[in-house]
């Protein structure tokens, strides 16, 4: 998988995430199997003119390279100026055409760009000249059903540069609801010349082989999907190489793999804020386990790191002695 001049290792990228995709998680997805990681979604006015608090959301490792750094805003001088800012901390600049989220679009950001294709155009002819990194853009099919226009921004990105495309086929007023409509991705895939990335639903494996059969996608990104769950990362690639998914994660492999996630956690944020960072976390890799619920209320009350840690061992150790037909008390 190629992007401009970037050269992945496969196809499988980790979608930006906002609130979830942080240095910590996105260690965890790479070493996983993730060719591409995506910075959170970053304002470029909080950039120019927030200075340092914005640019934590920056911070970044070797570890996770390469990185993509994911942009948002509606102002082709303000993006512009930011691209060349960032120009040191990441390896590939992505821009906010498609975010759903209410505060965002208000600001005339996100998908609600999709309404105005004349800015989108200066958007990103402006960026493109201020960035020599790899250019892409995540979308969505269009603000609504009756604006459906995913062709018409698809086609206004190639014309300016822009070196990949991620189409998410839900619009706006969808949010997630619904299904994902694939068929788009495959009308994009033949309408233009560039790489198309395609996003939505991948929550098996054999969900992001489906997409590529379906669609002719060059690539996928996954990311509610990855929620808890890096072996989705692992498969998805080993899969889309013509491999076979390794086995199901044992209890011992989930209980290290959570555990690891907290302590980078904890490194990168401190133990304050990482107890609290990690509830939602730590809820997502039980999900759908025996005792799972009151696993969730006993984590959301913990008071340290120690005592999620403790509640980690003791839920997957009883769960696997249980299956080995053992008594843990």
């Amino acid at each position: 998988m190629k992007i401009g001049s970037l050269q992945l290792k496969n196809r499988v990228l980790l979608a930006p995430m906002a609130g979830i995709a942080d240095l910590p998680y996105r260690i965890v997805m790479k070493r996983f199997g993730a060719s591409l990681v995506c910075s959170e979604m970053i304002s470029a006015k909080g950039l120019i003119y927030a200075g340092p608090r914005t640019r934590e959301l920056l911070i970044s490792s070797e570890a996770e390279r390469p990185l993509a750094i994911q942009l948002f805003g509606n102002d082709p001088h303000d993006l512009a100026e930011a691209a060349k800012r960032i120009e040191s901390d990441g390896d590939l600049l992505d821009l906010n055409l498609g975010c759903p989220v209410s505060k965002v679009v208000r600001g005339g950001s996100g998908s609600a760009l999709l309404k105005d294709p004349p800015r989108v155009k200066k958007i990103l002819r402006a960026v493109r000249a201020a960035t020599s990194h790899p250019l892409t853009i995540k979308i969505r099919s269009g603000w609504d059903h009756e604006t459906i226009n995913f062709l018409e921004i698809g086609r206004i990105a190639e014309d300016e540069g822009v070196d990949a495309i991620t189409l998410h086929p839900r619009t706006r007023s969808q949010g997630f609801s619904g299904e994902a409509q694939w068929d788009q991705i495959r009308q994009l895939k033949a309408a233009i010349g560039i790489p198309i990335i395609g996003s939505g639903d991948i929550f098996e494996p054999r969900d992001a082989l489906k997409m590529v059969e379906v669609t002719g996608c060059d690539a996928v990104m996954i990311g509610r999907g990855s929620y808890g769950n890096p072996w989705l990362i692992r498969d998805t690639v080993r899969l889309l190489q013509g491999e076979a998914p390794c086995c199901a994660p044992t209890y011992r492999e989930k209980k290290l793999a959570a555990l690891e996630h907290l302590a980078l956690q904890v490194d990168f944020s401190g133990e304050r804020k990482a107890l609290l960072e990690m509830r939602k976390h730590l809820c997502w890799y039980v999900r759908g386990l025996k005792g799972a619920a009151s696993f969730r209320a006993s984590i959301n009350q913990a008071p340290t790191v120690v005592a999620q840690e403790a509640l980690l061992d003791h839920f997957f150790s009883s769960l696997q002695a249980e299956d080995e037909g053992l008594n843990v008390s």
